[in-house]
C-alpha cells in the first residue's frame, strides 16, 4: 500500500523546504555601493547632499535640492578577484561583467507664489543596489580527520539518521530518477538527500530492514582530496518612486516608495576524493567510496516593498544635516533546486581479493524541486549625515549608519523558528562609514571617498569587516556632466563549503573593482 500511494501523489508540490541558512538571508539584506559615477566617486556619502540621482535613495529629500529637472543614467564594468585559501592551498579566480546600473529623472516644479513651500519634486530611479557575480575554487587536501567531519559522506550522514530506510531507498521497479522525484513529493527535501547517500552507495544501513534509522558511511577517515567550485550570478535592485518638497530656504522633505527585486542563481561542484582507504579482505561485505561528485544548483528570485523618509536641514549657507529612516524589505522569496550525484566505489571480489567490483552510480533526476514561497523581512536602519560645502569650490561629506542585522527573520515563524534563533544569536548590529569630498576647477570636478562597514557577524570572521575607496572626475558642459569613476572594495570571509555535515571553512579574500561612466543632462 505504502509503494502505491507513494506514487499515486508524484506530481504533488514540495512539502518541505530548502534548508536555509544565515548567508542566504543576509545577501538579500545587504547592498553595495551602485549608482551614478558621482555618487560612487565620494562613496555614497549623499546623505546631506543632492544634485544626484543616486543621492535620492540614499536620501529622499535630495531631489528637491534639484534646481532644474534632471536625467542621468549609468554603465559599468566590474572585476572580481578572489583569492581562496583551503587547508594551505591558495587558488586565484578573476569574473568581470559589463553592466547597466542606473537609470532616473526628477522633475522640479517651483511655486511661483508667497508660500514658504519653495519647490516639490517628482522622480522615479532605477539603481543597481547589489551585483551577485561571483566564482571562487576551494582545492585543497583536507586533513581534518576527525569522525569523518571533513568528509561530503558527513553531509549525507548526518541527514539521514533517524529516516527510515523504506523512506529514502527506491522500489524494485523504479528507476533511481522516478525515487528521487516520488519521495521529494511524498516525504520532502531531507529525504531526497538521504536517499542520494544511501543509493550511491556512502551510506550503509546498520540492519537490513525497512525499518532501519541508523546509518554508517562506507568510508575510511581522510584525509580527502577536495574540489569545490563556487558560481553564482544575478543582482538586486530598486525602483524608487520619489517626492520631496523645499521649505524656504533651509528645510527639504522627502518620501520614497520602492520596489525591490532579486534574481539570484549559484552553483556549486565539489569532486570528493578519497585518498585513505582500503577494504577488509576479511569482511565479504566491504566496501569503500572513493569518489564523490555532488553538484547542485538553486535559483531564487524575490519581489518586495519598502519606504524611506528624509530630511535634510541648511544650518547655515554652508553646514547641512541629514537624517534618513529606512523602513524593512518585505519580500517574497520563491526558489528552486536541482542536483546530481556520482559516485566510484569498490567492494570485495570474493572470487579474486586483488580485484575488486567496482560500481559506479549515476543519479541524475533531470527534476527541478519548487519550494513554496516564503517571506524575508530585512532590517530597517538609521543613516545620519552631514556635509560642509564651500561655495562653488567644492565640499566634504560623512555618513554614517546603523543596522541589526540581528532582526532579519523569515516567515512563516513555525518554518523558520530554529534559523531565526540562530539569526538572532549570531548575527549583530553594524555601522557603515563614509566620507567623500569634492574640488571643482573651472568645468572639471576632482572626487574621492572611502568607506568602512563593520562585519555583520558577531564574530568579525565568517563575514569580516569591509573597506573601500574611490575617485573620480567629472566634467560640466553646462546642460549636460559626464562623469567617470574607479572604486575598490576588499573584504575576508570564512565561508563553509556546505552547511551542513562538511562545515570546514575557505578563507576568501575578495576585491571588487568598478569603473563606472555616467551622462545626465538637465531638461
Amino acid at each position: 500500500m505504502k509503494k502505491l500511494h507513494l506514487l499515486c501523489i508524484g506530481f504533488l508540490s514540495m512539502a518541505s523546504l530548502y534548508a536555509q541558512d544565515i548567508s542566504d538571508a543576509l545577501r538579500y539584506s545587504q547592498g553595495n555601493i551602485e549608482g551614478t559615477a558621482r555618487f560612487r566617486a565620494l562613496s555614497g556619502a549623499f546623505g546631506a547632499l543632492g544634485g544626484d540621482l543616486s543621492a535620492v535613495n540614499i536620501n529622499p529629500a535630495s531631489s528637491a535640492v534639484f534646481n532644474q529637472s534632471y536625467l542621468a543614467f549609468s554603465l559599468s564594468n566590474s572585476d572580481v578577484n578572489t583569492e581562496t585559501d583551503y587547508f594551505g592551498n591558495a587558488v586565484t579566480n578573476n569574473d568581470s561583467n559589463f553592466n547597466f546600473n542606473q537609470a532616473g529623472v526628477v522633475f522640479v516644479f517651483k511655486n511661483t507664489s508667497d508660500s514658504p513651500w519653495k519647490k516639490f519634486t517628482l522622480g522615479v530611479s532605477f539603481d543597481r543596489t547589489n551585483d551577485f557575480d561571483d566564482a571562487w575554487n576551494a582545492d585543497g587536501i583536507n586533513t581534518n580527520t576527525t569522525n569523518f567531519n571533513n568528509s561530503i559522506g558527513s553531509y549525507f550522514s548526518d541527514i539521514a539518521q533517524g529516516f527510515q530506510t523504506d523512506q529514502i531507498s527506491a522500489f524494485p521497479d523504479e528507476t533511481l530518477n522516478e525515487a528521487y522525484t516520488a519521495i521529494g513529493n511524498e516525504f520532502g527535501f531531507f529525504q531526497q538527500q538521504a536517499f542520494l547517500g544511501f543509493e550511491s552507495f556512502i551510506l550503509e544501513p546498520e540492519t537490513d530492514a525497512d525499518d532501519n534509522t541508523v546509518f554508517f558511511l562506507n568510508l575510511e577517515e581522510g584525509p580527502f582530496d577536495h574540489n569545490f567550485v563556487s558560481t553564482s550570478s544575478g543582482y538586486s535592485g530598486k525602483a524608487a518612486f520619489n517626492f520631496a518638497t523645499q521649505y524656504e530656504d533651509k528645510l527639504y522633505l522627502g518620501l520614497n516608495l520602492n520596489s525591490h527585486f532579486f534574481d539570484f542563481e549559484r552553483t556549486t561542484v565539489l569532486v570528493e576524493t578519497n585518498l585513505n582507504g582500503n577494504l577488509d579482505p576479511s569482511n565479504p561485505n566491504s566496501r569503500l567510496v572513493e569518489v564523490i561528485d555532488f553538484e547542485n544548483r538553486i535559483s531564487t528570485t524575490g519581489r518586495g516593498f519598502s519606504f524611506q523618509l528624509g530630511g535634510i536641514y541648511k544650518v547655515t549657507p554652508q553646514f547641512r544635516l541629514g537624517l534618513t529612516y529606512d523602513s524593512p524589505t518585505w519580500y517574497t522569496i520563491e526558489e528552486e533546486t536541482s542536483q546530481f550525484l556520482f559516485t566510484r566505489s569498490i567492494a570485495i571480489n570474493p572470487d579474486d581479493a586483488t580485484s575488486p567490483f567496482v560500481d559506479e552510480i549515476t543519479i541524475n533526476p533531470n527534476t527541478i524541486n519548487i519550494f513554496p514561497s516564503y517571506r524575508l523581512q530585512t532590517p530597517g536602519q538609521i543613516s545620519a549625515s552631514t556635509a560642509y560645502i564651500f561655495g562653488k569650490k567644492g565640499l566634504i561629506s560623512f555618513d554614517y549608519t546603523s543596522k541589526d542585522y540581528g532582526a532579519i527573520e523569515l516567515r512563516p515563524d513555525s518554518d523558520f523558528t530554529d534559523l531565526n534563533t540562530d539569526i538572532s544569536n549570531i548575527l549583530t548590529r553594524a555601522a557603515t562609514y563614509r566620507v567623500g569630498g569634492e574640488y571643482k576647477h573651472e568645468q572639471f570636478s576632482f572626487r574621492g571617498g572611502f568607506r568602512y562597514e563593520e562585519s555583520p557577524y558577531q564574530n568579525g570572521v565568517t563575514v569580516g569587516d569591509l573597506t573601500g575607496f574611490s575617485l573620480g572626475l567629472g566634467y560640466n558642459f553646462g546642460n549636460t556632466k559626464l562623469d567617470l569613476t574607479f572604486d575598490q572594495w576588499q573584504r575576508t570571509d570564512e565561508t563553509p563549503l556546505f552547511n551542513i555535515g562538511l562545515l570546514d571553512t575557505a578563507t576568501i579574500d575578495r576585491r571588487n573593482s568598478n569603473i563606472t561612466l555616467s551622462l545626465g543632462f538637465n531638461i
